[in-house]
């Protein structure tokens, strides 16, 4: 059983720990309470094997998806620890819009689990950018938090700054999956001072959300220009395929 130090023991005192998705007190710290837990669908398959988009029928003995088969995305595989629905949306705004980061290692260990079979002790966990200006607004970004805590947990190690994003671009609530793709478009590149080490590598995009995939779609090929021999994706939550776009 993990003992808490007598500082964590007063700070819980102050501030009780609370379920990430309800934000009732509970204990241990950082995980879901009893109540909300059921709700949490966690990802398995069936699912595609390419983009990981889960499967609605149980028996789906299909491979690939639709989509997949037909454009096959840049990235090699792509996969979620849970899906983006009404019960984990409010923790994961949370987590990118209001500085509540005593989950991450939680959501970490979640994302190691759905993740065991692309990370690798050579990968390079490289989280999506924020816009400088946006980055001054918010004070950090939840993917590279993630990105952090993962590293701590496996064998790959975090290159927070991997990839910049090279101009600003309109939040992608509201567009189409067309529309999605032409605002990233050209969005990102490799960090000048990252570019020897992510060549010939194994990079793993990590995200909060997939939704339509256009962000970790345009952040796979500018891993791929810049000398990626492999480029996965690594997230928290996935939208189903009929989801609304927000």
């Amino acid at each position: 059983m993990l003992s808490l130090t007598p500082l964590a023991t007063v700070v819980n005192v102050i501030l009780p720990p609370r379920c990430l998705a309800c934000q009732e007190p509970m204990a241990p710290p950082g995980g879901l309470c009893p109540g909300c837990w059921p709700g949490i669908r966690f990802l398995s398959d069936p699912q595609c094997e390419r983009c990981g988009l889960p499967f609605a029928d149980a028996n789906q003995d299909q491979h690939n998806c639709a989509d997949c088969i037909a454009v096959p995305p840049a990235y090699s595989h792509a996969r979620s620890a849970l899906i983006y629905d009404d019960a984990s949306r409010n923790f994961v705004l949370r987590l990118k819009h209001a500085d509540q980061l005593t989950g991450v290692p939680v959501l970490a260990r979640w994302m190691a689990r759905a993740g065991s079979a692309l990370l690798q002790a050579e990968s390079y966990l490289i989280p999506v950018p924020l816009h400088w200006s946006r980055l001054f607004k918010r004070r950090y970004n939840q993917s590279a938090e993630l990105a952090r805590s993962l590293a701590k947990i496996t064998s790959a190690q975090a290159l927070p700054d991997g990839l910049i994003r090279v101009r600003q671009t309109p939040s992608q609530g509201g567009l189409s999956r067309l529309e999605r793709r032409g605002n990233v478009r050209n969005a990102f590149r490799v960090s000048p001072r990252h570019r020897r080490k992510i060549a010939n590598s194994h990079a793993i995009v990590i995200d909060d959300v997939m939704t339509t995939g256009a962000t970790v779609e345009a952040c796979a090929i500018a891993l791929i220009d810049a000398g990626a021999t492999r480029v996965d994706v690594l997230t928290l939550a996935r939208a189903e395929q009929n989801a609304p776009l927000t």
